[in-house]
């Protein structure tokens, strides 16, 4: 068995190497991708009123010795990497090591406290679950997964830190500098894990154990103890992918409040191009996106105890989830009327009489700092908004479903690309191809899949070793057959569901790299840009930011609505429960 062991966990690990390999040598490419020469970037960050002549900028590139070229900085930077040594700032000239020591520290903080906020909440949205059995459309839990992270940190120091002052509106100096931050993060993650769980719960409460245990007087809390612990193992990996996102991907939050941590630090190093410092962050990241994945691995393990390794575990059956058609119908007609109508008004005009005005018969919506109509913009955005999300979307759950078969050669992959935040990614992908929406969509691509994957790549384990598909084998069931007939439809409707479920997520990550310069350039009507020129001015015309923000929830709404729907109709039989086992897994 440990043979076997460590048979399985070799590709992983060569393939994690593989990945940390590119992404430090991309990075440490950043200067000759970008086609900007990093000496002039740097003068200018170490001294703004200094004349970039040739004999300062030649100056510039002996110190940091940039004449020898990519490989021998890199070269020399791996070299004092395995001394221990991160190298000195290009910028600042101070060492890299307490840097990025302070960002990582800062960031684990806030990650904790935001972590709390989103099992809370998760908790909050379960408990139903539990009490009634049954689950939802999960619509709500959706649009919490949906909120703008910077939008709603915006909102909350505007009320809590500027209106009532009840908090700290900026820096790092206590724990009540934590709240507001931590808050803006933890709801949309708590969102989104709640409606994971809940969606699993139902068919695990439908269970024959669950009926025999309700049936012999067992207490309701045990119930929902083994439910729980029922269900969880396929969904460990994505609280630990959420915990890396919450350290590594909040660079807007961190902005809005100016908190010093690590994914911050990432983003003004890449702005500089302060190659150490970079490095240096990005290597934090990826580590602390390896470590959490490996602890994620080990709690899924303890939580399955010997059901995985004796092919013994029992598969949940599918239970339809009885949604009302009205409710998907709802939210796309109101999303169709609301774009359609904007399509019909111009995008671009500019009134300067009518900035910031307030929703009225000309202008349904309002306008925005221009003076332009956010109806025509919201309707006009909504294709390179939902369309690219859509697209990424999808190409991120034919590679999750492909990569689910091979776990072991996906599993490194996917630690590092789930350690990146988009901003980095979309900074290395920019610097290659140029800015844009094809870039940006890219970019979200390439680290979109890994919560995917992972959440396949557990199912079909467990689908691998329940004791139906041995007697199947038994029986002489070819591998063909097995797949076609349990083990894709037992994986691929969990993970669609899923995958819709994170479809405003990649629309809203898709928005922060054109917040950042990275994706559709200004005046485009895309989403992200519309809540990024109405931040400004949110407390004078806080329509202009709501527009955009209702219309990531209500499309998080129908996807989830109507996956639900669609669930509720599917005519597949499910696989029949085996016989051999009436208890939860480690119950």
């Amino acid at each position: 068995m440990k043979a076997r062991t460590r048979r399985s966990a070799g590709p992983a690990a060569l393939t994690r190497l593989l990945c940390l390999a590119a992404v430090l040598t991309a990075v440490g490419l950043l200067p000759w991708l970008s086609g900007r020469d990093p000496a002039l970037a740097l003068l200018r960050a170490r001294s703004a009123e200094q004349d970039p002549t040739e004999e300062a900028l030649d100056s510039v590139r002996r110190d940091l010795g940039l004449d020898a070229g990519p490989l021998s900085l890199l070269g020399g930077w791996a070299a004092d990497l395995l001394r221990g040594d991160l190298g000195t700032s290009w910028v600042s000239g101070a060492e890299v090591l307490p840097s990025v020591a302070s960002g990582l520290q800062v960031s684990l903080a806030l990650m904790g406290a935001s972590l709390g906020v989103a099992l809370l909440l998760a908790c909050a949205l379960v408990a139903p679950v539990l009490v009634r059995g049954r689950a939802s459309a999960g619509a709500w839990a959706a649009m919490l997964a949906a909120v703008p992270e910077f939008l709603l940190a915006t909102v909350a120091l505007l009320v809590f830190g500027v209106w009532l002052g009840w908090l700290p509106t900026s820096g790092w100096a206590g724990p009540q500098n934590m709240v507001l931050p931590a808050v803006a993060l933890g709801i949309p993650a708590g969102g989104l894990l709640g409606r994971l769980v809940a969606d699993a719960l139902p068919a695990v409460l439908d269970e024959r154990w669950a009926e025999l245990w309700r049936g012999a007087g067992v207490s309701r809390a045990r119930i929902a103890g083994a439910a729980l612990r029922r269900a969880l193992p396929p969904l460990v990996p994505q609280f630990g992918m959420v915990a890396v996102g919450l350290a590594g991907g909040a660079v807007a939050v961190e902005t809005v409040f100016a908190v010093p941590g690590i994914g911050r630090t990432a983003l003004g190093a890449a702005k500089s191009q302060d190659l150490p410092l970079l490095q240096g962050s990005v290597l934090a990241l990826l580590a602390l996106g390896l470590v959490t994945g490996a602890l994620a691995a080990l709690v899924r393990r303890r939580l399955l105890g010997p059901a995985l390794r004796d092919a013994s575990l029992a598969l949940p059956p599918a239970r339809p989830v009885r949604a009302r058609p009205a409710i998907p119908l709802s939210l796309f007609a109101v999303l169709a009327v609301t774009i359609g109508w904007g399509l019909l008004r111009d995008p671009y005009a500019v009134h300067t009489e009518a900035r910031l005005a307030a929703p009225s018969v000309a202008h349904p919506l309002g306008t925005d700092g221009l003076g332009r109509d956010v109806l025509a913009r919201l309707g006009h955005g909504a294709a390179a908004t939902v369309g690219t999300a859509a697209a990424v979307c999808l190409l991120s759950l034919l590679v999750a479903l492909a990569l689910g078969f091979l776990p072991r050669v996906a599993e490194g992959a996917a630690d590092i690309a789930n350690a990146l935040p988009p901003v980095i990614v979309g900074i290395l992908v920019a610097a290659a191809v140029g800015p844009g929406t094809g870039g940006a969509a890219l970019a979200v691509a390439l680290i979109s899949w890994p919560a995917l994957s992972a959440h396949a790549a557990a199912l079909v384990r467990e689908v691998r070793a329940s004791a139906f598909l041995t007697a199947q084998r038994a029986i002489g069931a070819s591998p063909l057959w097995i797949l076609t007939r349990h083990v894709l439809p037992s994986v691929a409707g969990p993970v669609a569901r899923h995958a819709l479920l994170r479809l405003p997520g990649i629309a809203l990550a898709l928005a922060s790299l054109g917040f950042l310069g990275l994706g559709a350039p200004p005046p485009a009507p895309e989403w992200g840009l519309l809540l990024d020129e109405s931040r400004a001015y949110v407390e004078r015309a806080p329509w202009a930011a709501l527009a955009p923000a209702v219309a990531l929830a209500l499309l998080a709404g129908l996807a989830v609505s109507g996956a639900a729907l669609t669930r509720g109709r599917r005519t597949g039989r499910p696989a029949p429960a085996p016989a051999r086992k009436e208890n939860p897994v480690g119950a």
